[in-house]
């Protein structure tokens, strides 16, 4: 069987912030920008790699969604515990000054961990936790 990681979703709650940090702050490009009923979904993905892609969607779209739901979603996200996402570079140190200069919500500084990787984390405007490892 030949299958393979098409796209991930990640809540946002300010979409132009969120494309802020992940257009420029991260360099990915951006596939698709699509708007309904005042809501927008953004489709972004690293250059070079077309079929990989994230979504950054509003979570206030997820049907069936309760208004407590939807509250305890916006609770986490703003903690930093409802969504996360690991990326990996081949440069940590540089991905990590580029996202320093900014704006970005600096989690953990390059550090090379006990369990044999080397990463730092961060936070993107919507509060969902990014770590970036080091490639081998």
């Amino acid at each position: 069987m030949d299958i393979t990681i098409h796209a991930s979703f990640l809540p946002h709650d300010d979409p132009d912030a969120s494309l802020a940090f992940f257009r420029d702050a991260l360099g990915f490009e951006v596939r698709m920008d699509v708007g309904y009923e005042g809501m927008r979904w953004i489709t972004v993905g690293p250059a070079g790699q077309p079929g990989t892609s994230i979504v950054l969607y509003p979570p206030a779209a997820t049907p069936g969604i309760t208004d407590e739901e939807s509250r305890t979603i916006a609770e986490m996200m703003a903690k930093g515990t409802f969504a996360s996402l690991l990326l990996a570079t081949p440069d940590l140190d540089s991905a990590f000054e580029r996202l320093q200069s900014g704006d970005t919500e600096i989690v953990q500084e390059p550090v090379d961990q006990p369990y044999g990787v080397r990463d730092c984390a961060v936070r993107d405007p919507a509060g969902n936790l990014i770590r970036i490892q080091q490639q081998p």
